[in-house]
This record gives C-alpha cells, structure tokens and sequence, in this order.
C-alpha cells in the first residue's frame, strides 16, 4: 500500500522533509487508528492504510463542482480504492476473504452496524479534523462549515468524539467545532 501511496505527485513538508501527501495521510490514519483500537484486526489496518490509495488520480475537479458532483465523486473512489487494495492484498498473499473484507471496509459497508467500518468512519473523520480541518474552513463561509462539521459529529461514534475532543486545534477552529456542536 506504501508504495503505492509514495507514487502520490502533490508533497507535503512532514518535519523539514518532502512526503506524498497520501503517504502522510496514510500513517495518520494508522496513527489515529492505534489510539482508537490499538487490537485492531489486520483487514482494519489495512483498510485504514488503504483509505484514500491513489486518490491523487482522480481530482475532485474531474466532476461537477457541485453536491452531487462530490457524492458521485466520492462514490467512485470508495469502488475503486476498495479494487485496488483488495488487488494488492491478493498479489501481496491475503486470502480472498480478507481482500475481500478489507474491499468492503474501504466502501464503509454497514457503516453503524459493523464495529470495524465505524472505527474506519471515525478514523477519517478524526484526520480530517486534525489535519484538514484548517485549511479547509479556509475556503468556505461559517455556515457551510458548522454544517459540516455537524454532519462529520454525526458520523462519528462516542470513541471517535472522545478523540475528536483531545485534537490540538486554534482558537477559532476549536470556536469553530463548539458552535457546531452546540447548535
């Protein structure tokens, strides 16, 4: 999956060094997954790893710039991402049933109802507060991201709130998430 993931053209500066944005992504996943479940099955830690593979790809600029354009979008890459890491489990030894498995925790099936797909919502959610976030709000009007984060809140279980709640934030991102969470 790494090397994958180093394939990724767009670097960010991780430490005063270069890394490909979806390796970066890749080990914060890992990371938040390990406070979250550190027992975590081997299928979960490589659907974490796997989350965003080859991403980079497909820009979310390749469809329409609109509500619909983003869910038709995001739909795509769940397929894809969950075919290409379950391709390179098998060509890496996994049993078809974990590839399968891991396919099917990429495309968040039964998000709510399977304890490994909502650890993987949260985990995402979580980077996304914790590395995202920020720079994100950035480009949208506090309306829109007090909507977002609400909708983000939802989809989280009460671990991956306890967690949120522990993530280094500014001033006004933390007034931000408290806005959103009490409205």
């Amino acid at each position: 999956m790494d090397e994958a993931h180093a394939l990724d053209p767009r670097k960010v500066q991780i430490e005063g060094q270069d890394e490909p944005y979806e390796l970066h992504y890749s080990k914060k996943m890992s990371d938040y997954l390990q406070k979250h479940n550190p027992n975590a099955t081997d299928t979960l830690r490589l659907a974490i790893r796997a989350q965003h593979l080859r991403r980079w790809e497909v820009p979310r600029d390749s469809y329409a710039m609109s509500k619909t354009g983003y869910h038709l979008w995001r739909t795509y890459l769940k397929k894809r991402q969950a075919e290409l890491a379950s391709q390179i489990c098998l060509e890496s030894g996994y049993s078809e049933e974990d590839a399968n498995r891991v396919g099917a925790l990429i495309k968040k099936e039964n998000l709510k109802h399977d304890a490994e797909t909502q650890i993987l919502e949260d985990v995402a959610c979580l980077v996304f507060l914790d590395d995202q976030f920020e720079e994100f709000e950035k480009g949208h009007d506090e309306a829109k991201i007090i909507n977002i984060l609400q909708k983000t809140w939802g989809k989280m279980s009460d671990r991956g709130h306890e967690l949120a709640l522990e993530i280094s934030m500014s001033e006004h991102a933390r007034e931000l998430v408290s806005k959103a969470l009490t409205n």
